[in-house]
Parts: structure tokens; sequence; C-alpha cells
């Protein structure tokens, strides 16, 4: 009898294929970016939203650059078209000087990224992702009670709702 490995998370599709070879895109399947998948220079500009509430181009051109130019104004404006169009921002056209408003909050933010990592890295699974971040950096007293307040809330709603 042979032991087999034991398995715990599918293999990402990416991994599938031979070293060296392109895998062919299954039918439906979007190699783009997800929606909600930013770059680092569109998340700078979250934050600046964020912490905001709302700005112009200009506004946000002068925050991130220490020498704005017309070059990186019009990087600025192209990123927030783009954002626009991931529907993370929202334009403001009822004055002259457009103003862009985040249409998602910090917190929406991070439970999308989250998800794509535990989707894409663990096979969906909270266990891997968890076990990882305890791992890495040790939990306080305090955030190990938060966290088994958090449990034992999500094993009473799951008890009440078999009731």
């Amino acid at each position: 009898m042979t032991c087999q490995p034991l398995r715990l998370i599918d293999k990402p599709k990416w991994l599938s294929a031979p070293p060296g070879t392109a895998r062919a895109v299954e039918p439906g399947e979007n190699m783009a970016r997800p929606k909600h998948d930013l770059t680092e220079a569109e998340l700078a500009i979250m934050e600046l939203l964020w912490e905001r509430g709302q700005a112009s181009i200009r506004q946000i051109t002068d925050s991130l650059h220490r020498d704005p130019n017309p070059a990186r104004y019009a990087t600025v404006q192209k990123q927030l078209e783009r954002m626009e169009a991931k529907q993370m921002v929202r334009r403001d056209r009822s004055l002259f000087v457009h103003v862009f408003i985040p249409a998602i909050s910090r917190e929406e933010m991070i439970g999308q990224r989250l998800r794509t990592v535990v989707d894409k890295l663990c096979g969906g699974s909270l266990v891997p992702l968890l076990s990882q971040l305890t791992r890495v950096r040790r939990l306080t007293a305090r955030e190990r009670k938060a966290l088994r307040d958090l449990v034992d809330q999500l094993d009473d709603k799951t008890d009440s709702q078999r009731h």
C-alpha cells in the first residue's frame, strides 16, 4: 500500500501547465485584472480620496507628485478614468472642475482583496490564510479574544439559522 500525499487545496490553474508552455484560456475566463484589483498608483489615489473624501485631478496630482507637470496631470487623469470605469471612483461633473469621490470604502476594498487572495491562493478556504497570518505575527491577548468572540458569533448565527 502506498501513501498518497495529503491534498488540502486545489492547485491553481496557472500551475497546471508544464514549465515554459502557455496555458490555453478557458471559455469565459478573463485574463484581465479583476475589476476591483488596483495598481499601486491607483491605490495611492484611493488612499488620498479616502482621507479627503473628494479631490480634483489637480489636487490629486499636486498631493502625489513633488514636481507636478502636465505629463503627471495627464497620467493621473487617465488613472482616474480607468478607476471610474472599474467603478472605484465617481466623478461629480456639476462644477467646472470635476471632483472625484471614492465609490468604494476602504473596508469594502479590504474585503474584496482578501476574498481574491483566499480564492486564488487558498482554494477558497480561510484556514491557510489565517494560519499564515498568526504564524507571521504573534497575536496579542486582546486580538485572540476578539477572534474567539468572532468565532462564537459565527457559531451563534449558524445555530440560530438551523432552528
